[in-house]
């Protein structure tokens, strides 16, 4: 059992695999524990930041806000603290695990391509790199 999970939140459809993150850590929460959501917005490349509006960057984190609390607002109850950076997101998922203390880091991964066996994915840096313990859902 565990008192802080962190959960690498994917919005890309519509928050359900994060929602199934949340309904399986709800069950490994020590009683009085809570659930950390972190969603990492990727950098947007400084050649391309020139063309894309400045407001687009709040927005994109304002969004990114709003799903994350919706999901947390279905959480049963349980404590469910909201996290949205922007960076690298294996680094930004490694940051806020070690900020936020968390005993378990909880992320969702696709079927490795072949791709992933030369740059790895986002799920695999974070098992890499990770100095707690990972817990990969596919």
């Amino acid at each position: 059992m565990y008192d802080t999970i962190l959960i690498a939140a994917a919005l890309f459809n519509k928050g359900d695999t994060t929602r199934t993150l949340v309904a399986k850590a709800r069950g490994m929460l020590n009683s009085g524990g809570k659930i950390v959501l972190v969603h990492v917005i990727d950098e947007i490349p400084q050649y391309a930041a020139a063309r894309i509006p400045a407001e687009f960057k709040n927005t994109r984190q304002a969004e990114a806000k709003a799903e994350l609390e919706a999901i947390a607002r279905d959480a049963g109850g349980i404590p469910v603290e909201v996290v949205v950076r922007a960076g690298t997101p294996s680094a930004g998922i490694l940051g806020t695990a070690s900020e936020s203390k968390a005993d378990l880091i909880m992320i969702a991964s696709h079927k490795p391509g072949f791709s992933d066996y030369f740059i790895g994915s986002t799920a695999a840096r974070v098992v890499r790199h990770s100095e707690t313990s990972v817990m990969v859902l596919r």
